[in-house]
């Protein structure tokens, strides 16, 4: 359903996200029987799982118009947000196996 001849349109703010759902987009193409073709997704109705998804990261991978957040803008008494006071940055622990392996 897609057509990867085409240059990427303008709007993709993450070009390999965009690239790659558009591949999965194009292997889970509709059969002429009203399913998918992509032996992954046999005897699955199109659209399938997979090409649902594909669209979405296609979205994903586009720009959205900037718009305020609704708590922007207004203030409590004391001149504050009401958003939670920014607090240091989280760390991730590294997974037990890669972290034994090193």
């Amino acid at each position: 359903m897609s057509d990867t001849t085409f240059d990427r349109p303008a709007e993709v703010t993450d070009p390999l996200l965009w690239k790659l759902a558009l591949d999965v987009a194009d292997a889970h193409e509709p059969d002429g029987d009203g399913g998918c073709h992509n032996l992954l997704c046999a005897g699955q109705s199109w659209p399938c799982p997979a090409w649902n998804n594909a669209q979405r990261a296609l979205r994903m991978a586009q720009a959205e118009p900037r718009q305020p957040s609704p708590a922007a803008g207004r203030a409590d008494g004391r001149g504050r947000s009401g958003l939670p006071a920014a607090g240091p940055a989280q760390r991730t622990r590294p997974h037990p196996r890669t972290a034994s392996a090193a």
